[in-house]
């Protein structure tokens, strides 16, 4: 995997230090960042099998799918399914980079406008539902990290690390989806 390629429209509404601040309330640190680090080459070689597993996921509810559809015929877009796994293989690897940089942060809030209204549709020029629900946007964060310990395990790793690794993951994916709601927030209150 290549090194990540933030493309952003606008900064954080979050510096580095109120980062470091929210990481700290979710207990998230060093231990965290190295076990992320750990997890990159346990998942490395399974990202198309984690996609097949979200995405078979994904499919098989509606209430999901439809962010997925076009507007004219409310079948699910092929080509937008496809660009949208691509930049999702991407976010794994970038998770298990765990490089928490300005780039990053303004990236996710890029993340969060893609999901939102303000852009939802715009990266790949379709005609589909114009928000992701922010109920879903949290939601995700359980099937997401539940189905991704299983591959956690194929490592070489103790069950104490692959805890860790696992724990890391959800406290990363929960970071993350909290920085993406910053568009569903009125202003001043995120």
């Amino acid at each position: 995997m290549s090194a990540p390629s933030y493309a952003s429209t606008s900064a954080s509404p979050l510096s580095l230090d109120d980062l470091a601040r929210l990481q700290e309330v979710m207990l998230f640190g060093p231990d965290d960042v190295a076990a992320l680090r750990k997890s990159r080459e346990v998942l490395r070689p399974h990202v198309e099998e984690i996609l097949d597993t979200w995405y078979g996921f994904v499919g098989s509810k509606p209430q999901l799918l439809q962010y997925f559809a076009d507007s004219n015929s409310g079948a699910p877009d092929a080509r937008y399914l496809a660009e949208v796994r691509k930049r999702f293989a991407g976010w794994i690897d970038d998770t298990a980079r765990a490089e928490y940089d300005e780039e990053w942060l303004a990236y996710q809030h890029e993340i969060g406008l893609r999901h939102h209204t303000t852009n939802k549709n715009d990266t790949d020029g379709v005609d589909s539902i114009d928000i992701v629900h922010f109920r879903y946007l949290v939601a995700l964060h359980v099937p997401v990290t539940a189905t991704l310990r299983p591959f956690l395990e194929r490592g070489d790793h103790s069950p104490e690390e692959v805890d860790a690794m696992h724990r890391a993951w959800e406290k990363s994916v929960l970071l993350q989806a909290i920085l993406w709601s910053a568009p569903y927030v009125n202003d001043g209150e995120f």
